[in-house]
């Protein structure tokens, strides 16, 4: 019995085409940051990225290094995009809900252009 078994494996490892993987996906502490509200990362964001490694001895700050000035550019551009990016779903909601007000007053419009029933019909509808 093992025998078939034995070159059935070995006939869909040779011929199949998907690949097993033993890795994992998350980094190590990866999960726990996450569950936490941390970073992806230990070095996305937070003090050990963000503020200066150094300062002077009396007391001034150093001056920014490169990589804190990309992110603080990386973060600028992303709040402008997040910002226009709100305003113009905002645009679109007032839009939208001005063409629903106006299909809805068109609709009244309609349906008070329509014939009133007249005499006997009139009373049977009270």
């Amino acid at each position: 019995m093992a025998a078939p078994f034995t070159t059935l494996c070995v006939s869909v490892l040779r011929h199949g085409r998907r690949h097993l993987t033993t890795t994992c996906n998350l980094q190590a502490g990866q999960k726990f940051r996450r569950e936490n509200g941390l970073s992806r990362t230990g070095s996305e964001f937070g003090p050990l990225t963000d503020l200066p490694d150094w300062s002077f001895a009396d007391g001034r700050p150093a001056p920014p290094l490169k990589g804190h000035l990309r992110r603080r550019q990386e973060r600028e551009t992303q709040a402008r995009r997040i910002a226009m990016l709100s305003s113009e779903m905002d645009g679109g909601v007032e839009a939208w809900a001005q063409k629903q007000e106006e299909a809805k007053r068109l609709e009244e419009h309609r349906k008070s252009q329509l014939l009133k029933p007249k005499g006997r019909l009139l009373k049977e509808t009270d």
